[in-house]
């Protein structure tokens, strides 16, 4: 008989949260310190989400995507999480450019940026005290229409390279592009330029680990291989029940990590909201995805440090969204992983990510997939053996994933790998006052760029469950 992975769940819950990113993960670690009872459902065998790893044959453990956040991570994981998680967060000093236009190396903070764009770009310092201000000050309640290319345009007109050096690393976080609004610039930016980008020491398999223990610890039931189908709605807009696994379980609130359309036009469904809102959801853009080639060491073999922890590669002349997106892979941001990533370990390992377009891989046959998956292999080395010459000879694992490979383990829409473009934040935040007792932590918009975003939506989603499921006559 296949195995009841519900077997045992309570017949209602206060709150189910669907999907375990780590909006997913916050919004029921801080609802269940509050004294709820919760049920978290993941239909993969991980919990994480994006933020998740996988083992190979050889003890090779791979990180998925490019672990890099701002220095606000550390206060958020003490505060919502434990000070365990947040003494594990250090930062990653090493961080390259290499492209035709110029060769760096920065700490990628305030200052550094600062000597830069006024040392080598010969930048006047008060235009770019004036910019930094500028991105600092931006704010959800600003107006929305000028663009990010329109931002640099007041600041840096005509200069291609500041531009680069400025878009590159960002595009690569959260999927921006040059004619998003420039607050989808601005906001993560400034989180950046803070204190510099960190990481998590131990790898995602440790932060997961610890984090699905503290989750246990405040009550949390937590059920993997359990796909949500619907999410029950009553006739007075209020949700009364999910169903998972083809099992019904009744609950007062529902916080959906997954996509704002799958909740909204798939669990949900549209005839139980005003037209007004499906319109809007059906309106949503989805950011691009992501293609990724991982590679392991040899025990025993390393590469030179100097390699840094993040390389930005390009051989393409400017910043172009398309060519970055294109098959024919012109930009690569290499992750360099050293033992010390994970304490006690040997392994060396790297990981190369390119943005992606779904359906240039979603379009391909099955032969021709194959071949598309081996010639970005090849080319991935072939890049690389400017920075590890041996690389080949050194290989002893490697793999790549594609648009079509987060599709099928996250469930997320066309393989997104930064959710939807910004107008998903307003349907994603308008949710319940659609549906009562519905809410939405997932992947929206410049709040969710990144591990740091994810955690703070959560934060913020929990504080409006909370709200209503404390207003008498409300749940």
């Amino acid at each position: 008989m296949p195995r009841d992975f519900l077997q045992g769940t309570k017949e209602s819950y206060d709150v189910v949260v669907i999907g375990s990113g780590l909006a997913g993960l916050t919004s029921a670690n801080i609802l269940a310190r509050q004294g709820y009872s919760v049920l978290l459902l993941e239909h993969h065998y991980q919990l994480g989400g994006m933020a998740t790893w996988f083992r190979r044959s050889g003890g090779h453990i791979f990180d998925i995507s490019l672990h890099g956040f701002p220095f606000g991570m550390i206060k958020s994981c003490r505060k919502y999480w434990t000070q365990d998680i947040a003494d594990s967060i250090v930062q990653l000093k090493g961080i390259r450019f290499e492209n035709p236009q110029f060769s760096l190396r920065t700490t990628f903070n305030r200052e550094d940026f600062t000597r830069i764009l006024t040392e080598h770009f010969r930048i006047a310092p008060e235009t770019v005290a004036a910019f930094f201000d500028t991105a600092r000050g931006m704010n959800f309640f600003d107006e929305q229409t000028r663009t990010t290319r329109e931002l640099f345009e007041q600041f840096f007109p005509g200069r291609d390279d500041v531009v680069r050096m400025l878009m590159e690393p960002i595009t690569y976080a959260n999927g921006s592009t040059l004619e998003d609004p420039a607050i989808t610039y601005g906001i993560v930016f400034s989180n950046f330029m803070q204190k510099g980008v960190y990481t998590f020491q131990g790898g995602t398999d440790a932060l997961v680990g610890k984090m699905r223990a503290e989750l246990i610890r405040n009550g949390v039931d937590i059920r993997i291989r359990s796909l949500v189908e619907q999410i029950e709605v009553g006739p007075d807009r209020t949700v009364r029940a999910v169903v998972a696994n083809g099992k019904r379980i009744a609950c007062r609130t529902v916080v959906s990590n997954a996509n704002i359309r799958s909740t909204v036009l798939k669990m949900v469904g549209e005839q139980h909201f005003d037209r007004a809102f499906i319109e809007s959801t059906r309106a949503i853009r989805l950011n691009n995805s992501s293609c990724q080639v991982y590679m392991a060491l040899k025990p025993g073999e390393g590469f030179d440090t100097g390699c840094g922890d993040l390389l930005f590669h390009s051989e393409h002349r400017g910043f172009d969204i398309e060519a970055m997106l294109s098959r024919e892979v012109s930009s690569r941001t290499f992750s360099f992983y050293y033992p010390e990533t994970r304490p006690g370990s040997d392994r060396w390992l790297i990981v190369s990510s390119t943005n992606a377009n779904y359906r240039d891989w979603a379009d391909l046959s099955e032969a021709d997939y194959e071949l598309a998956k081996a010639e970005l292999i090849e080319s991935t080395l072939s890049c690389l053996e400017k920075y590890v010459p041996r690389i080949r000879s050194v290989l002893d694992h490697v793999e790549a994933a594609t648009p079509m490979t987060f599709e099928r383990y996250t469930k997320h829409v066309a393989g997104s790998s930064f959710g939807t473009k910004f107008e998903g934040l307003q349907v994603s935040r308008d949710l319940p006052q659609q549906i009562r007792g519905l809410y939405h932590a997932g992947s929206v918009g410049i709040i969710m760029s990144g591990w740091l975003g994810a955690v703070n939506y959560g934060v913020i989603v929990s504080n409006d469950v909370d709200k209503y499921l404390t207003v008498p006559g409300q749940a």
